[in-house]
């Protein structure tokens, strides 16, 4: 884990379509979702990071420009630390514009390429945890609550915890080079 790897290029989709069809690369389909069923995807999520971090080449990028699982495993800490507060934003307000968050400056200022994946997993399952915990709140008359993005791209309760979802599986697919089934 050193800062001499080569630049990771920014993420700049918009990656919303993920709601009307499924990821062609993942293969994640957000129809298939039952919302009843997104804590338990977002804790068994977590637990597939505690075996990608457990492994020896957690470390390691597979190429200057790909992150390494820990740094993955700390964007997906990350992701779920700002859809727990969307969703506790969403069922306490009416309406709320989620406050911007700059993905790529997070990793840079955390340090995604230093952090050791020891002590991302920690976090990540607390985060993970969090985030399943809120969706697991939701009652039956919320999952309709709207809330949106500063673009004015517009979420529930329901389509966010699809979206949401979506990123962890994708990121899981991103390590599929560790193998660990």
């Amino acid at each position: 884990m050193t800062s001499e790897h080569a630049t990771i290029e920014p993420d700049t989709k918009d990656w919303t379509w993920v709601l009307d069809r499924p990821c062609p690369e993942c293969g994640f389909a957000s129809a298939a979702v039952d919302r009843a069923a997104l804590g338990a995807e977002i804790r068994d999520n977590a637990a597939f990071w505690a075996s990608a971090l457990a492994d020896p080449r957690a470390a390691e990028r597979p190429a200057p420009d790909v992150w390494s699982p820990a740094e993955y495993g700390c964007h997906v800490r990350d992701v779920n630390r700002v859809f727990a507060l969307r969703v506790e934003q969403l069922l306490a307000e009416d309406d709320p514009q989620f406050a911007n968050w700059d993905q790529d400056e997070t990793a840079r200022t955390e340090r995604y390429d230093e952090q050791a994946p020891a002590a991302v997993l920690p976090d990540l399952v607390a985060a993970a945890e969090l985030a399943a915990g809120w969706y697991d709140r939701v009652g039956d008359d919320q999952w309709a609550r709207p809330g949106r993005r500063s673009n004015g791209s517009v979420f529930t309760v329901e389509t966010l915890g699809r979206y949401h979802l979506h990123d962890l599986v994708h990121h899981r697919w991103d390590v599929r080079w560790l193998d660990l089934g």
